[in-house]
């Protein structure tokens, strides 16, 4: 089965626009936040964390995320969305058979969802590896549970 959220590419550069096109507005318009403060400079500092706080949250959650369960072996990738076919700087990538896998785990916080994989070391050691699953619709969310389930179960029987 493989799963991936390209679609939702096109909605992350359109928030990033609208970021820019509110910070424009906002530089703007400063006249009008002179009623938070009678200092300027403070307004304008409190103005551009906001912003910036924005931005890098958004630059945070946005991952492309990529499932691939065909074959013997998972596939699972996490990478950014802006920038990465020219530099893979946010790329996270594993690869494990599937009889490694011994649970998982989805969790939800207010704004960032992620799903924990856990694995059998080659040597017998446990290992823990955690990807961003934010932007991946809930039905596909569903998918990736469904095939995760019926690996552990696989995985049960066979010991």
């Amino acid at each position: 089965m493989r799963i991936n959220n390209s679609k939702v590419k096109n909605t992350i550069i359109s928030v990033y626009f609208i970021l820019i096109v509110l910070a424009i507005v906002f530089a703007t318009i400063f006249k009008l936040f002179s009623d938070l403060t009678s200092n300027p400079t403070v307004t304008f500092v409190i103005i551009s964390i906001g912003f910036a706080l924005l931005f890098f949250l958004v630059h945070f959650i946005s991952k492309y995320f990529e499932y691939d369960s065909d074959g013997l072996k998972v596939v699972v990738t996490n990478k950014g969305l802006l920038l990465s076919d020219s530099f893979n700087y946010r790329e996270h990538l594993l690869e494990f058979d599937k009889g490694d896998l011994y649970a998982y785990k989805f969790r939800n916080f207010i704004v960032f969802k992620t799903l924990t994989f856990y694995l059998n070391d080659s040597r017998g050691k446990k290992k823990k590896e955690t990807f961003n699953v934010t932007l991946v619709p809930r039905k596909k969310r569903r998918y990736i549970r469904q095939s995760l389930s019926k690996m552990i179960k696989m995985n049960k029987n066979s010991q």
